[in-house]
């Protein structure tokens, strides 16, 4: 019995010694790969030059796609590189090169341009992709491993990788590479969107989804407008005043005068005036003079900045265009959809 629970302990305890062995070279394996892809990212950085900018003053001035392909794992990248362009406002699309030679070539247009992404330059399934674009003088970017390679002496622009090993212990699988073209793919697409001035109101257009919609969100798709919109003029007695802000639900509202917006009352405004005389006195009298506003095509995010900033924070803005009140938005719209 004894020497039975003795193995028994034995046997546990070499289990826990293997796993934690395991455990350990699971780390170093992880810890190796991410230090070699960082080094191998780092040299991308140090070498990228003057070809990297003729290529985004190539690709910018292109008029109608950019055409990304690559097969494999280099596919794969390919179709995020292109997916990064099109978010980002460069007008782009995956061309798978087997299919391209199976009528798909028809995608491309002597308007576009073709980025073609191959670690060796070799790659078979280009060929013929690589001819069409010759043929029909359509702009070839090679992304490669190899500067001599065929599909690098065919491009008119090539982006060579730098040259480091794949991470993985047989240096075979696609690892370093096809994170250097990622990164490359990811630095091109910022470089056009910085050149084209896109905004992240341009950024919202093509994000509308999820908690990322949520953020870019415009002030007019939360405001609320027409019938809901509490308005009154200067003139008029403050007891109507107080009956339009209450019908309205807001807690405000704002003093126009020949169309234009020129104050606001608040709940707050009228704690600050009251008196026994309060219901005699006129909306101008008490209003606050030239609110906070915000344009119908802001943000939200901007709008709820605008809301928090200086002198005090408030709760409601008025939008405005041409100085006219187009609708309101409180923040309370705003807290509804996630922002905050």
């Amino acid at each position: 019995m004894v020497s039975a629970s003795l193995a028994s302990l034995d046997q546990a305890s070499a289990v826990r010694s293997r796993d934690a062995a395991e455990a350990a070279g699971a780390l170093a394996s992880g810890r190796r790969v991410i230090l070699a892809e960082a080094d191998a990212l780092r040299r991308l950085a140090e070498t990228i030059g003057d070809s990297f900018a003729e290529v985004v003053g190539l690709l910018a001035g292109v008029t109608g796609r950019v055409c990304v392909t690559g097969m494999g794992k280099s596919g794969h990248v390919a179709r995020k590189i292109a997916a990064t362009m099109a978010s980002t406002g460069t007008p782009a699309l995956y061309v798978h090169p087997g299919e391209a030679s199976h009528g798909d070539l028809g995608m491309i247009t002597p308007q576009d341009a073709v980025i073609a992404l191959s670690n060796s330059g070799e790659t078979i399934e280009l060929r013929d992709l690589i001819l069409y674009t010759r043929r029909f003088s359509i702009p070839l970017v090679a992304v490669v491993g190899r500067a001599g390679s065929t599909l690098a002496e065919a491009a008119d622009h090539c982006l060579v990788l730098p040259q480091v090993g794949e991470a993985c212990p047989m240096g075979l699988a696609p690892t370093t590479s096809t994170t250097c073209m990622l990164a490359l793919g990811d630095a091109l697409a910022v470089a056009l969107l910085e050149r084209r001035g896109f905004s992240a109101r341009d950024f919202a257009v093509f994000h509308p989804g999820g908690k990322l919609g949520s953020q870019l969100l415009r002030v007019e798709q939360l405001m609320h407008k027409g019938e809901e919109l509490p308005l009154v003029e200067p003139g008029t007695r403050l007891s109507d005043t107080v009956l339009e802000m209450t019908r309205k639900r807001l807690g405000c509202v704002g003093v126009v005068e020949a169309g234009r917006l020129v104050g606001i009352i608040t709940d707050g405004d009228l704690r600050r005036h009251m008196a026994p005389d309060m219901f005699d006195r006129t909306a101008g009298e008490i209003m606050t003079p030239n609110p906070r506003t915000i344009d119908s095509r802001a943000l939200a995010v901007e709008a709820v900045a605008v809301m928090n900033g200086p002198p005090r924070p408030v709760t409601v803005l008025f939008v405005v265009e041409d100085g006219r009140p187009v609708g309101a938005l409180h923040l309370h719209d705003c807290l509804k959809v996630g922002i905050a």
